[in-house]
């Protein structure tokens, strides 16, 4: 009998496939599915952060602000009455999934700055939310911001989160900071228990019949897998934070992939929204074809394994892999 738990934030899970946030996640018997077919966590859709401040109308009216300035920024936005509940309505759905789920419940907010967050974290915690991801998306496009300020900014928002909440803290980034490493650890010491690798920036398309920049939203694909396993296996090891990777796991090799670069948990949302909740099942099935054929009694066995402290050549994950690829291309052409 393989054992497939593992540690996620302090949390005993039974296997390491945890749905991320979506807005599947907003319907409860949708969350119970995900349960039945085998989800060891959810993550709940997220509480915005404009949403903590302006709820109903008077959120329309914020989203409306600068229309007619800048028509297209609207569009960068999700339409955020069809996908989220209202912030008090968020506490509520917490405390009825921890009422109707025997999995754990880990809440989400998203925003960029500290506003309300605080506040909503202690009462997201007060509901029952077994753990919090913070979900920062965040576009640094004013010029006078650089990379140290936003960084900060990151680290602030973790200290002040951690000071009010007691439940464990994941915190959702991007690829694109400058030293990854160094920048996570900042995040550790201010009270994040975790790492989730990486937020997908919803890009907008560019309609040259209208001349309009409009909402873009494509689901994920395996080939995102590769980024966010790099930056696991470099990290496993030199940031003292659980990792979970989120965005391109549509397999159950894929979830194995995960464990062996050092991640703790494997999150996916495209896959059942092009599959459909059962896909579980087969993601599961898949992992424990695999480990059975290869002989391993359990996920915790593997984790790790291929992390860049574990492998004989860790220059693959560096700068001298980048010779031997351009190579092995030339080779083949």
């Amino acid at each position: 009998m393989i054992d497939f738990t593992t540690n996620y934030l302090g949390l005993t899970l039974k296997n390491p496939v945890v749905c991320s946030s979506s807005p599947m996640c907003v319907n409860l018997d949708e969350l119970e599915r995900m349960q039945e077919y085998g989800a060891a966590a959810v993550v709940l859709h997220s509480l915005f952060e404009e949403q903590i401040h302006l709820d109903g109308a008077d959120l329309d009216r914020c989203l409306d602000l600068g229309r007619e300035s800048f028509p297209e920024a609207n569009e960068f936005l999700p339409d955020m009455s069809d996908y989220n509940l209202g912030a008090e309505s968020y506490l509520e759905h917490v405390c009825e999934c921890k009422a109707c789920l025997d999995i754990p419940v880990i809440a989400s907010l998203n925003g960029a700055t500290n506003g309300g967050w605080v506040r909503y974290a202690r009462e997201i915690e007060q509901a029952g939310a077994d753990a919090l991801e913070l979900n920062v998306y965040f576009l640094p496009t004013d010029p006078t911001r650089d990379s140290a300020t936003i960084e900060n900014d990151y680290v602030d928002l973790v200290r002040a989160v951690r000071a009010e909440v007691s439940i464990p803290l994941a915190v959702k980034l991007s690829p694109y900071f400058t030293a990854p490493v160094a920048f996570t650890r900042r995040l550790v010491e201010a009270g994040a228990n975790g790492l989730v690798l990486f937020n997908r920036f919803y890009q907008p398309e560019f309609d040259l019949g209208k001349l309009e920049v409009v909402p873009s939203l494509h689901l994920s694909t395996p080939q995102e897998l590769l980024l966010r396993l790099h930056w696991t296996a470099i990290l496993f090891g030199q940031v003292r934070a659980d990792i979970a990777v989120t965005g391109g796991v549509h397999s159950g090799l894929d979830v194995l992939k995960v464990m062996m670069a050092g991640g703790r948990v494997a999150m996916t949302t495209s896959a059942l929204l092009k599959h459909g909740i059962e896909h579980l099942k087969v993601i599961l099935d898949q992992m424990t074809d695999w480990l059975v054929a290869h002989e391993y009694n359990s996920i915790r066995q593997m984790q790790g394994s291929m992390s860049m402290k574990s492998i004989a050549h860790p220059d693959r994950f560096e700068r001298a892999n980048y010779l031997k690829v351009l190579r092995s291309y030339a080779l083949r052409v």
